[in-house]
Protein backbone atom coordinates (compact mmCIF):
# COMPACT_ATOMS: atom_id res chain seq x y z
CA UNK A 1 0.00 0.00 0.00
CA UNK A 2 1.70 3.41 -1.58
CA UNK A 3 -0.95 5.72 -0.93
CA UNK A 4 0.76 9.08 -0.20
CA UNK A 5 4.02 7.83 -1.12
CA UNK A 6 5.75 9.35 -4.19
CA UNK A 7 9.09 8.43 -6.62
CA UNK A 8 11.01 11.06 -6.75
CA UNK A 9 14.85 11.41 -8.09
CA UNK A 10 16.85 11.18 -5.05
CA UNK A 11 18.91 14.47 -5.43
CA UNK A 12 15.55 15.92 -4.46
CA UNK A 13 15.28 14.53 -0.80
CA UNK A 14 18.65 15.79 -0.62
CA UNK A 15 22.34 17.48 -1.52
CA UNK A 16 24.86 14.99 -3.26
CA UNK A 17 28.37 15.58 -3.32
CA UNK A 18 31.66 13.54 -4.68
CA UNK A 19 34.34 13.60 -2.20
CA UNK A 20 38.28 14.12 -3.03
CA UNK A 21 40.66 13.49 -1.15
CA UNK A 22 43.17 16.62 0.05
CA UNK A 23 47.24 16.97 -1.46
CA UNK A 24 49.05 14.36 0.46
CA UNK A 25 51.87 17.09 -0.30
CA UNK A 26 50.47 19.13 2.61
CA UNK A 27 51.62 17.46 5.49
CA UNK A 28 50.01 20.31 7.10
CA UNK A 29 46.17 18.51 6.01
CA UNK A 30 47.18 15.26 8.08
CA UNK A 31 49.12 16.54 11.25
CA UNK A 32 46.58 15.81 13.34
CA UNK A 33 42.94 13.40 13.73
CA UNK A 34 41.10 16.77 14.40
CA UNK A 35 38.30 15.21 11.53
CA UNK A 36 37.88 11.69 10.13
CA UNK A 37 38.50 11.24 6.38
CA UNK A 38 36.26 8.43 5.62
CA UNK A 39 37.02 5.56 2.87
CA UNK A 40 35.27 2.84 0.96
CA UNK A 41 36.68 0.71 3.83
CA UNK A 42 35.25 2.33 6.98
CA UNK A 43 31.60 1.61 5.66
CA UNK A 44 31.19 -1.78 6.99
CA UNK A 45 29.66 -0.83 9.92
CA UNK A 46 26.51 0.42 7.84
CA UNK A 47 24.22 2.82 10.27
CA UNK A 48 27.15 3.31 12.96
CA UNK A 49 30.17 4.56 11.39
CA UNK A 50 31.64 6.36 14.31
CA UNK A 51 34.76 6.59 13.13
CA UNK A 52 37.18 6.28 10.04
CA UNK A 53 40.76 4.89 9.72
CA UNK A 54 42.06 7.96 8.77
CA UNK A 55 42.07 11.08 9.86
CA UNK A 56 42.73 15.30 8.92
CA UNK A 57 43.69 17.78 10.49
CA UNK A 58 41.46 21.23 11.01
CA UNK A 59 43.13 22.34 7.85
CA UNK A 60 42.91 19.32 5.52
CA UNK A 61 39.28 19.57 6.80
CA UNK A 62 38.72 22.98 5.36
CA UNK A 63 40.25 21.87 1.99
CA UNK A 64 38.02 19.11 1.57
CA UNK A 65 34.60 18.25 0.42
CA UNK A 66 32.24 18.16 4.16
CA UNK A 67 29.18 15.78 5.39
CA UNK A 68 27.87 16.58 8.53
CA UNK A 69 26.46 13.75 10.97
CA UNK A 70 23.84 11.56 9.45
CA UNK A 71 24.86 11.85 6.49
CA UNK A 72 24.77 8.89 3.75
CA UNK A 73 28.08 7.62 2.23
CA UNK A 74 27.67 5.43 -0.72
CA UNK A 75 30.89 3.78 -2.63
CA UNK A 76 30.26 4.54 -6.60
CA UNK A 77 33.96 3.20 -8.16
CA UNK A 78 34.89 -0.02 -8.05
CA UNK A 79 34.27 -3.89 -6.72
CA UNK A 80 32.73 -2.50 -3.61
CA UNK A 81 30.08 0.02 -5.66
CA UNK A 82 26.65 0.23 -3.93
CA UNK A 83 28.72 -0.26 -0.36
CA UNK A 84 27.06 2.37 2.30
CA UNK A 85 27.57 3.83 5.21
CA UNK A 86 25.36 6.19 7.37
CA UNK A 87 28.00 8.64 9.20
CA UNK A 88 27.54 9.85 13.48
CA UNK A 89 30.56 12.13 13.11
CA UNK A 90 31.17 15.01 10.68
CA UNK A 91 34.08 14.46 8.17
CA UNK A 92 35.27 14.22 5.00
CA UNK A 93 35.03 11.39 2.38
CA UNK A 94 37.45 10.26 -0.33
CA UNK A 95 36.27 10.49 -4.46
CA UNK A 96 35.27 7.08 -4.40
CA UNK A 97 32.55 7.83 -2.06
CA UNK A 98 29.05 10.34 -3.13
CA UNK A 99 27.16 11.48 0.01
CA UNK A 100 23.98 12.34 0.02
CA UNK A 101 22.59 14.83 2.95
CA UNK A 102 19.39 14.89 3.63
CA UNK A 103 17.21 17.60 3.55
CA UNK A 104 13.20 17.74 5.60
CA UNK A 105 12.00 15.62 3.50
CA UNK A 106 13.36 12.04 4.80
CA UNK A 107 14.94 10.32 7.79
CA UNK A 108 18.24 9.62 7.51
CA UNK A 109 18.05 6.19 8.86
CA UNK A 110 14.73 5.50 6.47
CA UNK A 111 17.32 6.68 3.40
CA UNK A 112 20.17 4.74 4.52
CA UNK A 113 17.84 1.71 4.83
CA UNK A 114 16.57 2.22 1.17
CA UNK A 115 19.86 2.19 -0.38
CA UNK A 116 20.75 -1.14 0.95
CA UNK A 117 17.84 -2.42 -0.47
CA UNK A 118 18.04 -4.78 -3.34
CA UNK A 119 16.32 -2.68 -5.34
CA UNK A 120 18.30 0.74 -4.78
CA UNK A 121 21.74 -1.62 -4.83
CA UNK A 122 20.32 -3.00 -8.05
CA UNK A 123 19.67 0.61 -9.84
CA UNK A 124 23.32 1.62 -8.37
CA UNK A 125 24.92 -1.11 -10.50
CA UNK A 126 22.61 -0.76 -13.91
CA UNK A 127 23.58 2.90 -13.96
CA UNK A 128 27.08 1.85 -13.36
CA UNK A 129 29.47 2.29 -16.77
CA UNK A 130 30.08 -1.08 -17.52
CA UNK A 131 33.66 -1.57 -17.86
CA UNK A 132 36.26 -3.76 -15.78
CA UNK A 133 36.00 -0.64 -13.16
CA UNK A 134 32.29 -0.13 -12.86
CA UNK A 135 31.42 3.75 -12.14
CA UNK A 136 28.10 5.84 -11.04
CA UNK A 137 28.87 9.55 -11.71
CA UNK A 138 27.72 11.98 -9.55
CA UNK A 139 24.84 13.18 -12.12
CA UNK A 140 23.62 9.01 -13.12
CA UNK A 141 23.74 8.75 -9.15
CA UNK A 142 21.42 12.03 -8.79
CA UNK A 143 18.73 10.67 -11.10
CA UNK A 144 18.24 7.20 -9.73
CA UNK A 145 14.40 6.93 -8.37
CA UNK A 146 13.52 7.17 -4.43
CA UNK A 147 10.60 6.17 -2.95
CA UNK A 148 9.22 8.41 -0.72
CA UNK A 149 6.49 8.26 1.80
CA UNK A 150 5.12 11.03 4.58
CA UNK A 151 7.52 11.57 7.24
CA UNK A 152 5.16 9.44 9.83
CA UNK A 153 5.36 6.41 7.59
CA UNK A 154 8.94 6.83 7.15
CA UNK A 155 9.35 6.49 11.00
CA UNK A 156 6.88 3.72 11.44
CA UNK A 157 8.95 1.69 8.61
CA UNK A 158 12.50 2.15 10.12
CA UNK A 159 10.99 1.44 13.33
CA UNK A 160 9.55 -1.38 12.03
CA UNK A 161 12.64 -2.21 10.50
CA UNK A 162 14.62 -2.22 13.22
CA UNK A 163 12.53 -4.34 15.52
CA UNK A 164 12.79 -7.01 12.99
CA UNK A 165 16.27 -6.33 12.36
CA UNK A 166 17.13 -6.42 16.33
CA UNK A 167 15.33 -9.98 16.64
CA UNK A 168 17.21 -11.13 13.53
CA UNK A 169 21.02 -9.84 14.85
CA UNK A 170 20.19 -12.03 18.24
CA UNK A 171 19.15 -14.95 15.77
CA UNK A 172 22.69 -14.26 14.00
CA UNK A 173 25.02 -13.56 17.15
CA UNK A 174 24.00 -17.33 18.34
CA UNK A 175 24.57 -18.80 15.50
CA UNK A 176 28.11 -17.07 15.28
CA UNK A 177 28.73 -17.94 18.80
CA UNK A 178 27.98 -21.79 17.97
CA UNK A 179 30.58 -21.32 14.61
CA UNK A 180 33.35 -20.51 17.08
CA UNK A 181 32.62 -23.18 19.58
CA UNK A 182 32.30 -25.84 16.65
CA UNK A 183 36.22 -24.18 15.98
CA UNK A 184 36.83 -24.54 19.85
CA UNK A 185 35.22 -28.17 19.72
CA UNK A 186 37.48 -29.43 16.70
CA UNK A 187 40.79 -28.44 18.81
CA UNK A 188 40.04 -30.02 21.46
CA UNK A 189 39.03 -33.40 19.37
CA UNK A 190 42.50 -32.85 17.99
CA UNK A 191 44.65 -32.36 20.98
CA UNK A 192 42.60 -35.30 22.49
CA UNK A 193 43.68 -37.52 19.74
CA UNK A 194 47.38 -36.46 19.59
CA UNK A 195 47.65 -37.45 23.48
CA UNK A 196 46.37 -40.64 22.91
CA UNK A 197 42.92 -40.13 24.46
CA UNK A 198 40.48 -41.02 21.98
CA UNK A 199 42.50 -44.48 21.42
CA UNK A 200 42.80 -45.34 25.01
CA UNK A 201 40.56 -48.66 25.12
CA UNK A 202 41.50 -49.44 21.91
CA UNK A 203 44.76 -49.19 22.56
CA UNK A 204 44.13 -51.51 26.02
CA UNK A 205 42.88 -54.29 23.66
CA UNK A 206 45.95 -54.62 21.18
CA UNK A 207 48.98 -57.22 22.51
CA UNK A 208 50.93 -57.14 19.07
CA UNK A 209 51.79 -53.27 18.44
CA UNK A 210 54.81 -52.03 17.51
CA UNK A 211 56.31 -49.75 18.94
CA UNK A 212 56.86 -45.99 17.84
CA UNK A 213 60.95 -46.24 17.64
CA UNK A 214 60.78 -49.50 15.78
CA UNK A 215 58.80 -47.67 13.39
CA UNK A 216 60.88 -44.90 13.00
CA UNK A 217 63.74 -47.19 12.07
CA UNK A 218 61.31 -48.68 9.13
CA UNK A 219 60.69 -45.20 8.16
CA UNK A 220 64.95 -44.67 8.16
CA UNK A 221 65.44 -46.90 5.56
CA UNK A 222 62.56 -45.81 3.63
CA UNK A 223 63.60 -42.45 3.33
CA UNK A 224 66.97 -44.24 1.95
CA UNK A 225 65.54 -45.80 -0.96
CA UNK A 226 63.12 -43.09 -1.72
CA UNK A 227 66.38 -40.82 -1.82
CA UNK A 228 68.25 -43.05 -3.80
CA UNK A 229 65.49 -43.41 -6.74
CA UNK A 230 65.27 -39.66 -6.90
CA UNK A 231 69.01 -39.40 -7.30
CA UNK A 232 68.97 -42.17 -10.20
CA UNK A 233 66.16 -39.78 -11.78
CA UNK A 234 68.81 -36.76 -11.15
CA UNK A 235 71.01 -38.47 -12.86
CA UNK A 236 68.82 -39.23 -16.08
CA UNK A 237 67.94 -35.34 -16.36
CA UNK A 238 71.85 -34.56 -15.82
CA UNK A 239 72.93 -36.66 -18.85
CA UNK A 240 69.80 -35.00 -20.97
CA UNK A 241 70.99 -31.55 -20.01
CA UNK A 242 74.27 -32.26 -20.85
CA UNK A 243 73.15 -33.70 -24.35
CA UNK A 244 71.27 -30.82 -25.58
CA UNK A 245 74.41 -28.56 -24.78
CA UNK A 246 73.73 -27.71 -20.99
CA UNK A 247 71.48 -25.00 -22.19
CA UNK A 248 69.38 -23.65 -19.45
CA UNK A 249 69.54 -24.03 -15.91
CA UNK A 250 71.08 -27.32 -14.82
CA UNK A 251 68.95 -29.19 -12.80
CA UNK A 252 69.59 -29.04 -8.96
CA UNK A 253 71.19 -31.76 -6.87
CA UNK A 254 69.04 -33.41 -4.88
CA UNK A 255 69.74 -33.42 -0.99
CA UNK A 256 70.02 -36.14 1.00
CA UNK A 257 67.78 -36.89 3.70
CA UNK A 258 68.90 -35.84 7.19
CA UNK A 259 67.82 -36.98 10.32
CA UNK A 260 66.78 -34.06 12.62
CA UNK A 261 67.94 -33.94 16.01
CA UNK A 262 66.08 -35.81 18.87
CA UNK A 263 63.29 -33.73 21.12
CA UNK A 264 64.72 -32.98 24.34
CA UNK A 265 62.59 -32.99 27.37
CA UNK A 266 62.69 -28.65 27.03
CA UNK A 267 60.82 -28.94 23.50
CA UNK A 268 57.88 -31.09 25.20
CA UNK A 269 57.61 -29.55 28.42
CA UNK A 270 54.62 -27.71 28.07
CA UNK A 271 52.57 -30.32 26.08
CA UNK A 272 50.38 -33.16 27.45
CA UNK A 273 52.68 -36.39 27.76
CA UNK A 274 52.04 -38.84 25.55
CA UNK A 275 51.51 -42.66 25.83
CA UNK A 276 54.33 -45.42 26.59
CA UNK A 277 54.30 -46.90 23.01
CA UNK A 278 54.58 -43.76 21.24
CA UNK A 279 57.81 -41.47 20.63
CA UNK A 280 58.18 -37.69 20.53
CA UNK A 281 60.05 -37.05 17.19
CA UNK A 282 60.66 -34.43 14.43
CA UNK A 283 58.04 -33.78 11.72
CA UNK A 284 60.78 -33.99 9.10
CA UNK A 285 62.22 -37.38 10.72
CA UNK A 286 58.80 -39.19 9.67
CA UNK A 287 58.23 -37.60 6.25
CA UNK A 288 60.18 -38.53 3.10
CA UNK A 289 60.70 -34.94 2.64
CA UNK A 290 59.61 -31.49 3.77
CA UNK A 291 60.63 -28.70 0.81
CA UNK A 292 59.96 -26.02 -1.61
CA UNK A 293 60.89 -25.52 -5.39
CA UNK A 294 63.63 -23.04 -6.06
CA UNK A 295 62.53 -19.08 -5.20
CA UNK A 296 63.36 -17.87 -8.93
CA UNK A 297 59.22 -17.58 -10.17
CA UNK A 298 59.24 -19.14 -13.77
CA UNK A 299 58.03 -17.17 -16.22
CA UNK A 300 53.59 -17.87 -17.42
CA UNK A 301 52.77 -18.97 -20.80
CA UNK A 302 49.87 -19.62 -22.55
CA UNK A 303 50.14 -23.26 -22.26
CA UNK A 304 51.52 -25.67 -20.06
CA UNK A 305 51.56 -26.78 -15.95
CA UNK A 306 49.51 -25.63 -13.23
CA UNK A 307 51.97 -23.59 -10.78
CA UNK A 308 49.71 -22.47 -7.79
CA UNK A 309 50.48 -19.90 -5.00
CA UNK A 310 48.96 -19.49 -1.50
CA UNK A 311 46.19 -17.44 -3.54
CA UNK A 312 44.97 -20.88 -5.04
CA UNK A 313 45.03 -22.32 -1.24
CA UNK A 314 40.74 -22.21 -0.94
CA UNK A 315 39.34 -22.12 3.14
CA UNK A 316 37.15 -24.69 2.28
CA UNK A 317 40.01 -27.22 2.29
CA UNK A 318 39.78 -27.00 -1.63
CA UNK A 319 42.36 -25.72 -4.28
CA UNK A 320 41.59 -23.13 -7.32
CA UNK A 321 43.09 -24.93 -10.29
CA UNK A 322 40.97 -22.21 -12.76
CA UNK A 323 42.67 -19.04 -11.56
CA UNK A 324 46.13 -21.05 -11.45
CA UNK A 325 49.54 -19.42 -13.12
CA UNK A 326 50.65 -21.45 -16.04
CA UNK A 327 54.32 -22.45 -16.49
CA UNK A 328 56.14 -23.79 -19.71
CA UNK A 329 56.74 -27.84 -19.38
CA UNK A 330 59.93 -27.48 -19.54
CA UNK A 331 59.84 -25.26 -16.40
CA UNK A 332 57.78 -27.78 -14.92
CA UNK A 333 60.03 -30.83 -15.51
CA UNK A 334 63.06 -28.72 -14.28
CA UNK A 335 61.42 -27.66 -10.87
CA UNK A 336 59.63 -31.12 -10.47
CA UNK A 337 63.37 -32.82 -9.56
CA UNK A 338 63.13 -31.15 -6.80
CA UNK A 339 59.81 -31.64 -5.04
CA UNK A 340 56.64 -32.36 -6.96
CA UNK A 341 53.07 -32.79 -4.51
CA UNK A 342 51.33 -35.88 -5.33
CA UNK A 343 48.64 -37.43 -3.65
CA UNK A 344 48.95 -37.90 -0.18
CA UNK A 345 51.30 -35.21 0.29
CA UNK A 346 50.06 -32.07 2.18
CA UNK A 347 50.08 -28.50 0.96
CA UNK A 348 51.62 -26.61 3.52
CA UNK A 349 50.71 -22.38 3.36
CA UNK A 350 54.40 -20.95 4.96
CA UNK A 351 54.00 -17.29 4.07
CA UNK A 352 51.04 -15.05 5.41
CA UNK A 353 48.00 -17.70 5.84
CA UNK A 354 50.26 -20.25 7.51
CA UNK A 355 48.66 -23.34 8.55
CA UNK A 356 45.48 -23.93 5.98
CA UNK A 357 46.92 -27.16 5.09
CA UNK A 358 45.35 -29.34 2.61
CA UNK A 359 46.13 -32.71 1.45
CA UNK A 360 46.21 -33.87 -1.79
CA UNK A 361 43.89 -36.86 -2.33
CA UNK A 362 43.58 -36.69 -6.08
CA UNK A 363 46.15 -37.23 -8.93
CA UNK A 364 47.18 -34.22 -10.91
CA UNK A 365 50.41 -32.79 -12.34
CA UNK A 366 51.08 -29.35 -10.83
CA UNK A 367 53.62 -27.31 -9.17
CA UNK A 368 52.97 -25.26 -5.65
CA UNK A 369 55.26 -22.13 -5.43
CA UNK A 370 58.03 -21.65 -2.77
CA UNK A 371 54.84 -19.76 -0.25
CA UNK A 372 54.28 -23.42 0.17
CA UNK A 373 56.31 -26.34 1.71
CA UNK A 374 55.49 -29.89 0.79
CA UNK A 375 55.29 -32.51 2.89
CA UNK A 376 55.96 -35.76 1.22
CA UNK A 377 54.24 -38.29 3.41
CA UNK A 378 55.61 -41.68 3.43
CA UNK A 379 52.06 -43.11 2.84
CA UNK A 380 53.41 -46.73 3.19
CA UNK A 381 54.06 -46.60 6.52
CA UNK A 382 52.09 -43.18 7.67
CA UNK A 383 48.50 -42.23 7.60
CA UNK A 384 48.72 -39.18 5.39
CA UNK A 385 45.36 -38.06 7.11
CA UNK A 386 47.00 -38.68 10.55
CA UNK A 387 49.78 -36.29 9.68
CA UNK A 388 47.35 -33.64 8.18
CA UNK A 389 44.97 -33.81 11.26
CA UNK A 390 48.09 -33.27 13.31
CA UNK A 391 49.62 -30.23 10.95
CA UNK A 392 45.93 -28.65 12.18
CA UNK A 393 46.10 -29.75 15.80
CA UNK A 394 46.76 -27.00 18.95
CA UNK A 395 50.68 -28.24 19.13
CA UNK A 396 51.23 -27.46 15.53
CA UNK A 397 49.37 -23.82 16.25
CA UNK A 398 51.81 -23.38 19.04
CA UNK A 399 55.02 -24.75 16.95
CA UNK A 400 54.40 -22.26 14.36
CA UNK A 401 53.98 -19.59 16.88
CA UNK A 402 56.98 -20.66 18.10
CA UNK A 403 59.16 -20.75 14.44
CA UNK A 404 56.88 -17.87 12.75
CA UNK A 405 59.01 -15.12 11.78
CA UNK A 406 57.22 -11.55 12.22
CA UNK A 407 58.22 -9.33 8.96
CA UNK A 408 55.82 -7.21 6.65
CA UNK A 409 54.43 -10.53 5.85
CA UNK A 410 54.79 -13.25 8.61
CA UNK A 411 56.57 -16.63 7.27
CA UNK A 412 57.36 -19.97 8.31
CA UNK A 413 61.02 -21.73 6.95
CA UNK A 414 61.00 -25.31 5.93
CA UNK A 415 63.91 -26.12 8.61
CA UNK A 416 61.59 -24.62 11.29
CA UNK A 417 58.73 -26.96 10.01
CA UNK A 418 61.32 -29.79 10.04
CA UNK A 419 62.04 -29.27 13.36
CA UNK A 420 58.08 -29.33 14.70
CA UNK A 421 57.50 -31.94 16.92
CA UNK A 422 55.68 -35.12 16.18
CA UNK A 423 54.08 -37.54 18.23
CA UNK A 424 54.87 -40.80 16.53
CA UNK A 425 52.69 -44.07 17.06
CA UNK A 426 52.00 -47.34 15.48
CA UNK A 427 50.78 -47.39 11.87
CA UNK A 428 47.44 -48.82 13.29
CA UNK A 429 46.56 -46.99 15.64
CA UNK A 430 47.43 -43.91 13.72
CA UNK A 431 44.81 -45.31 11.57
CA UNK A 432 42.35 -45.81 14.79
CA UNK A 433 42.88 -42.22 15.40
CA UNK A 434 41.88 -40.79 12.20
CA UNK A 435 38.91 -42.85 12.52
CA UNK A 436 38.18 -41.44 15.77
CA UNK A 437 38.66 -37.89 14.50
CA UNK A 438 36.82 -38.21 11.87
CA UNK A 439 33.29 -39.93 13.46
CA UNK A 440 33.58 -36.57 15.53
CA UNK A 441 34.44 -33.80 12.99
CA UNK A 442 31.69 -35.16 10.48
CA UNK A 443 29.01 -34.31 12.90
CA UNK A 444 30.68 -30.90 13.55
CA UNK A 445 30.70 -30.59 9.69
CA UNK A 446 26.88 -31.35 9.58
CA UNK A 447 26.01 -28.76 12.46
CA UNK A 448 28.51 -26.09 10.45
CA UNK A 449 26.30 -26.40 7.02
CA UNK A 450 23.52 -26.02 9.07
CA UNK A 451 24.49 -23.15 10.70
CA UNK A 452 25.58 -21.44 7.48
CA UNK A 453 22.92 -22.44 5.78
CA UNK A 454 20.73 -20.38 8.38
CA UNK A 455 22.62 -17.48 8.36
CA UNK A 456 22.07 -17.59 4.71
CA UNK A 457 18.21 -17.48 5.11
CA UNK A 458 18.73 -14.75 7.32
CA UNK A 459 20.67 -12.47 5.16
CA UNK A 460 17.92 -13.02 2.60
CA UNK A 461 15.45 -12.42 5.08
CA UNK A 462 17.12 -9.31 5.68
CA UNK A 463 16.39 -7.95 2.22
CA UNK A 464 12.91 -9.53 2.07
CA UNK A 465 11.94 -6.97 5.20
CA UNK A 466 13.76 -4.20 3.18
CA UNK A 467 12.22 -4.99 -0.46
CA UNK A 468 8.56 -5.37 1.63
CA UNK A 469 9.33 -1.66 3.43
CA UNK A 470 10.29 0.07 0.35
CA UNK A 471 7.23 -1.70 -1.93
CA UNK A 472 4.45 -0.04 1.11
CA UNK A 473 3.91 -3.66 2.15
CA UNK A 474 5.76 -3.68 5.50
CA UNK A 475 3.07 -1.88 7.56
CA UNK A 476 -0.66 -2.88 8.31
CA UNK A 477 -3.84 -1.17 7.91
CA UNK A 478 -3.68 -0.12 11.54
CA UNK A 479 -0.08 0.74 11.45
CA UNK A 480 -0.88 2.82 8.82
CA UNK A 481 -4.00 4.86 10.03
CA UNK A 482 -2.20 5.37 13.21
CA UNK A 483 0.34 7.78 11.13
CA UNK A 484 -1.91 9.41 9.74
CA UNK A 485 -3.65 10.43 12.94
CA UNK A 486 0.45 12.13 13.46
CA UNK A 487 0.48 16.37 12.89
CA UNK A 488 3.28 16.15 10.60
CA UNK A 489 1.33 13.73 8.06
CA UNK A 490 1.33 15.29 4.61
CA UNK A 491 1.76 13.25 1.48
CA UNK A 492 5.20 12.98 -0.17
CA UNK A 493 4.21 15.24 -3.01
CA UNK A 494 2.99 18.14 -1.10
CA UNK A 495 5.53 17.83 1.36
CA UNK A 496 8.42 18.30 -1.75
CA UNK A 497 6.52 20.82 -3.38
CA UNK A 498 6.97 22.96 0.46
CA UNK A 499 10.72 21.77 -0.09
CA UNK A 500 11.21 23.08 -3.49
CA UNK A 501 9.45 26.66 -1.91
CA UNK A 502 11.61 26.87 0.48
CA UNK A 503 14.71 26.29 -1.98
CA UNK A 504 13.19 29.21 -4.04
CA UNK A 505 13.45 31.46 -1.43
Amino acid sequence: MMEDWAITEICEIGEIITGGTPSKKNQAFYSSKDYPFYKPTDLNKGINVLQSKDYLSKLGFENSRKAISNSVLVTCIGATIGKTGLIKKEGAFNQQINAVIPNNTVSSIFLFYQITGTEFQGEIKRNASSTTLPILNKGKFSKLNFRLPPIPIQRAIVSKIESLFSSLDIGIADLKKAQEQLKIYRQAVLKKAFEGELTKEWREQQTKLIGAKELLEQIEEERQIFYEKKVATWKIAIREWEGKGSVGKKPSRISKPKFIQEVGIEDVENYTSIPALWHWTRFGNVTYKIGDIDHKMPKTTSEGMPYLSTGNIKKDGTIDFENAKIISYEDFKRLALKIKPEKGDIIFPRYGTIGRNILIAFDKEFLVSYSCAIIKNITKLMNPKFALHYSLSPVIKKEITRYTVQTTQANIGIASIELFVFPLCSNEEQNQIVKEIESRLSVCDKVEESIIDSLLKAKALRQSVLKKAFEGKLLTVAEIERCKQEADYEPARVLLERIKKEKKK
